[in-house]
């Protein structure tokens, strides 16, 4: 009975979703390079064993985000994926990777904005030089250095509110990016030792665990996926100052195949006319 229940919850999750991106079942079979009858096989469930691959072809042809791969993941093999395995096991075995990400640095390089990649536990694996020159006056820090770990420079940075202005609110939007997370990787260990060490500083822990699930009922925001969120950040540079902050996930496909995320960092004048009411009065799923 579980498992007839869980097979209708993957079928009506791919045909929603095929359905939302305006394709046939041809036109998702010619991407996934199997017939259209095999396709169909696979949205109605009648696949009886599900392997990794298969599974993240299916998400890529289907166009997923992060979030959508997890469910994913859950209806078909009743557990999260494993991204950061994947990304690990493919950058071993394939110089080409390597090679990729080399020059996909080198692209980033040449972004004005703020942009970094980062993997499931936000450790930041690749950041460009406006990213860089955000956080140059940032003291450094054992644990929470910002070309390290987003997460953790945003929670225990001495120096995090000298540019996250209003940092209460920018901590709120962290926690629960952290608290996401986790419900997708529970078993990260990264993750919960950033956990444990919220556990560690009593105004995080109230905050993670009396304020931030206040606050997301309220809003219904995390710090990466409600990219009208808007925030105020103050740059170094005294030319461009206090700005607000949009965070806005735009991965390539090929990023995603790695387990990988690239976020930026986007600037935005602080014009009251030009700004919803709501912006800056509190926060919000991108940060």
């Amino acid at each position: 009975m579980a498992s007839e229940i869980q097979a209708k919850r993957l079928q009506h999750f791919l045909k929603g979703r095929r359905d939302h991106l305006e394709l046939s079942q041809d036109d998702v079979a010619e991407r996934l390079a199997i017939s259209t009858r095999s396709y169909g096989n696979w949205e109605r469930g009648r696949v009886t064993q599900w392997a990794d691959e298969k599974l993240y072809d299916l998400a890529e042809a289907l166009e997923m985000s992060e979030y959508q791969v997890t469910r994913l993941f859950l209806y078909a093999v009743g557990r999260a994926p494993q991204p950061d395995l994947r990304a690990r096991r493919t950058e071993s075995q394939d110089p080409d990777v390597a090679a990729f990400l080399g020059d996909y640095t080198v692209m980033l390089d040449a972004l004005s904005l703020p942009t970094f990649v980062i993997d499931q536990r936000w450790d930041v694996k690749m950041a460009n030089k406006a990213y860089r020159d955000l956080f140059r006056d940032v003291r450094v820090h054992p644990t929470a250095m910002p070309s390290r770990n987003f997460l953790r420079f945003g929670l225990f940075h001495p120096d995090a509110p000298s540019i996250f202005v209003d940092h209460l609110k920018w901590q709120l939007a962290i926690l629960a990016q952290l608290s996401s997370s986790l419900e997708r990787h529970s078993e990260d260990n990264g993750l919960q030792a950033i956990r444990r060490d919220v556990y560690r500083h009593p105004s995080l822990l109230d905050a993670y665990l009396t304020d931030m699930p206040n606050w997301v009922l309220g809003s219904g925001a995390d710090l990466v996926h409600h990219e009208g969120a808007v925030r105020e950040l103050r740059h170094p540079d005294p030319h461009v100052g206090l700005q607000g902050c949009r965070l806005v996930e735009e991965t390539p496909r090929s990023l995603k195949r790695l387990g990988f995320m690239r976020l930026t960092l986007v600037l935005i004048d602080l014009d009251e006319r030009f700004m919803p009411a709501s912006c800056g009065s509190h926060g919000h799923h991108a940060a």
